[in-house]
């Protein structure tokens, strides 16, 4: 265990709400992940503690998103959709419009604000909203499962604070919401690694979309090529956002933890374990930041619940020694999933991956390297060699 004091912001309410049976968007992912925990006896506790909060306010939601989008929103919900509605992307294929489309998301702001409250108050080190990260929503749009957009408020309400935020979002979506939102700031820098858009949703988020004004060189993407794997992603974090993180010295980090990364998820193309959360998570906790955790993506439901339930062991110190395979019939399986357990197991790499994988990300690693680190200070880098690379 550690001194950090965790929180998992929860609302019974999201229990009777949900998106349509057949969009992937699950929201029982959440509760089921709470499950797990107090199972594990992992929350609960004076310093993991569950955390109720309120559903955000039209007040709330108008910091960020257009009083017009919020009305046409209402009014879907409502069983009324109309011809400006559609114009803001209610309807798509991925963006169904049933009952619950305003009141889940309004849940999800709420308890993202919820956690920035704590994180600002010092109750807690590490907030969970697993609710949200909806990353997709712009002001006055719906996109991508996505109607209203807590990472921005969240990322707004912190911000207004006074705090240097910096917004690292590792789903495997790009997040093009929060991107727009803060294109031309400078007070949050946001850093997405994700699939590229060459191969996946929004088919943006390349190299050299880094910012506009004030915010040129603090929007920073790194596209990962389809096949991306554990070593090479790891690789890629610790030349992209660590130096960045490192120089910017944000006052507190937000952290949207899609696990639409692991492999066999089926509407992605990366061939990550959830071993890459942990380690992400430890190479975080090193720059002693309160941090606010979002959900976001993962569709498989069983593979997000383990990866979430990794990261909050994993943030709350537990030791590697505890195991929490044994006891409960733990079989490793010939895929990419296993019963009992937390940590995936390890993923093979053929010659063939590394040749489709390893050329591409360089590449786009150096990108960014040229855009982008001359505006926080930092040297250029060498190129890595293949012996430094992806082992």
């Amino acid at each position: 265990m550690s001194d950090r004091n965790l929180a998992f912001i929860y609302a019974p309410e999201i229990e009777a709400l949900s998106y349509p049976p057949e969009c992937p968007f699950k929201t029982a992912r959440v509760g089921l992940t709470r499950s797990r925990l107090v199972s594990f006896g992992l929350l609960g506790l004076p310093d993991r503690a569950e955390v109720a909060p309120q559903k955000a306010s039209l007040a709330d939601l108008g910091k960020y998103h257009t009083a017009r989008y919020l009305e046409e929103l209402q009014r879907a919900a409502g069983g009324e959709l109309t011809v400006d509605g559609l114009h803001m992307g209610f309807g798509g294929m991925d963006t169904p419009v049933f009952r619950d489309m305003f009141d889940y998301s309004a849940w999800a702001c709420g308890a993202g604000l919820k956690a920035a409250d704590l994180l600002l108050s010092g109750q807690a080190d590490v907030a969970f909203n697993l609710l949200g990260g909806l990353h997709h929503a712009f002001a006055d749009k719906a996109e991508g499962f996505c109607y209203l957009n807590d990472v921005v408020l969240a990322c707004m309400r912190l911000a207004d604070a006074g705090k240097r935020v910096a917004c690292l979002d590792i789903d495997a979506h790009h997040g093009d919401g929060v991107q727009s939102a803060f294109y031309h700031r400078n007070d949050v820098l946001t850093i997405s690694l994700h699939e590229s858009g060459k191969t996946l949703f929004p088919w943006g988020g390349f190299e050299n979309e880094i910012g506009v004004g004030a915010g040129a060189g603090y929007n920073v993407n790194l596209s990962l090529p389809a096949d991306t794997y554990d070593a090479a992603f790891l690789t890629a974090f610790d030349r992209v956002p660590m130096p960045l993180l490192a120089a910017y010295q944000p006052d507190v980090i937000v952290l949207e933890l899609g696990m639409d990364t692991l492999a066999g998820d089926p509407l992605t193309h990366l061939h990550m374990t959830n071993n890459v959360t942990a380690d992400v998570v430890k190479r975080l906790l090193r720059l002693r930041r309160p941090i606010l955790v979002c959900g976001g993506g993962g569709y498989n439901v069983e593979n997000t619940v383990r990866g979430w339930a990794l990261a909050w062991r994993t943030f709350g110190g537990e030791g590697e020694e505890d195991d929490f395979s044994i006891g409960m019939g733990g079989v490793m399986l010939a895929s990419s999933e296993w019963a009992g357990g937390l940590r995936d197991r390890e993923l093979a790499v053929t010659a063939e991956r590394r040749e489709a994988v390893e050329p591409a990300l360089n590449a786009n690693i150096e990108a960014v390297v040229r855009h982008v680190f001359p505006y926080h200070g930092l040297a250029p880098q060498p190129p890595l060699t293949p012996a430094q690379t992806y082992s």
